[in-house]
């Protein structure tokens, strides 16, 4: 049988339209007509007054928003310890030190008042934080107005990792927006992808520039090749930002249908009090619902694994949920605040196939393997 990914690409039609233009008018290098007219669509999807830098990674993205931020050798940034490890390795790039911050049960996202008590602790010991990493988890907005609560109260930038939340909102309001910078990403398993690459969104047109400036190695102006800071090679090529055009054109669909994938789960589960599929806490949350997952009751922790690896035997991918980042071997000695949740989720939930591109035959296959169990 076909096999079935936690979520794959999706193309929508024009992909291939705008990258024979870029071949037909030999704009090949990572810069051109594509890569502007994709980020006036971010822009504008956006809204808000908001400027976008396509890159060739989110990870790329938090390290010069880190930049931005003024992070350097010796500091220390707050990190959301559910989450992927790309949302805290780029501190490490800059020789700084993440501080883990446990989740709330709510959103699984990062916890106002382990926050709070994160950068009092911090603050006490002389090492007041010089950033705030938090991510809208699996597409889920996190809890926006207390975070940045918290943060302007303490004087300290929020670093939005809307990596997963790319057509998510919260009061109406897009997630990408919601930071002093945002970082996207259109990897290959985002809601939409570049193929790989990823956009950093900022509040002013200097700032963006700024990051275009070292995404391509900061040349100077000089005839000659100048250079008088460390740059980067991580502008987006021409040739990904033609996939993500035609990727945007269908960004609307693409949301409809993961939501609709949720929804397909819900019934799935409905009858089932011992596992719970992961939504919206209120009305103001709206999330792309990327990736759906599951959480089983304690005493059905063994049943979890073992209808993951029923599916795994039937080519269906899923997955457990991140695995924090203060259980990381790497980051092992990082300072962190509380974990119990993050660890509880991680022991119980299971995440479930959530491409767009989803058949009825697919979710039959699916259903079909876990209604032997319910």
């Amino acid at each position: 049988m076909n096999r079935i990914y936690l979520s794959s690409p999706h193309m929508g039609g024009n992909e291939e339209v705008y990258v024979k233009e870029a071949f037909d008018t030999n704009w090949i290098a990572p810069l051109g007509p594509n890569v502007d007219a994709f980020e006036a669509q971010l822009e504008e999807h956006l809204g808000n007054d908001r400027y976008v830098a396509a890159l060739s990674s989110g990870t790329a993205a938090l390290h010069l928003a880190l930049i931005l931020s003024g992070v350097g050798a010796g500091d220390e940034v707050v990190c959301q310890s559910m989450t992927f490890s790309a949302s805290a390795n780029p501190i490490v790039y800059l020789g700084a030190t993440p501080i883990f911050v446990d989740s709330e049960a709510s959103t699984w996202n990062i916890c106002p008042d382990l926050l709070e008590e994160a950068i009092v602790s911090r603050i006490n010991k002389g090492k007041k934080p010089k950033a705030i990493v938090a991510v809208h988890l699996y597409g889920m907005p996190y809890k926006v107005e207390a975070i940045q609560a918290v943060a302007r109260k303490y004087e300290i930038p929020i670093i939005e990792d809307s990596a997963e939340a790319l057509g998510s909102s919260y009061k109406d309001e897009p997630c990408g927006t919601f930071g002093d910078f945002s970082i996207l990403s259109f990897n290959g398993n985002k809601i939409i992808t570049t193929s790989g690459g990823g956009a950093l969104v900022t509040k002013s047109d200097s700032l963006k520039q700024r990051a275009v400036f070292l995404s391509t190695q900061a040349r100077d102006q000089a005839i000659h090749y100048e250079h008088s800071q460390i740059g980067y090679n991580y502008r987006l090529s021409n040739i990904c930002a033609g996939i993500g055009r035609g990727q945007m054109e269908v960004l609307s669909q693409r949301v409809t249908q993961r939501r609709l994938n949720h929804a397909f789960y819900k019934t799935l589960f409905s009858a089932q009090d011992a596992i719970s599929v992961f939504e919206e806490p209120g009305a103001e949350y709206f999330s792309n619902h990327w990736l759906s997952c599951v959480l089983f009751a304690p005493k059905l922790v063994v049943l979890k694994e073992q209808i993951r690896l029923d599916l795994a035997a039937d080519q269906i991918e899923s997955r457990p949920l991140w695995k924090p980042m203060h259980l990381q071997p790497v980051f092992r000695e990082a300072p962190r605040y509380g974990g119990a949740v993050s660890e509880d989720l991680f022991n119980r939930g299971l995440c479930l196939p959530s491409g767009s591109n989803l058949t009825d035959l697919d979710r039959e296959r699916i259903s079909k393997i876990i209604r032997q169990y319910l």
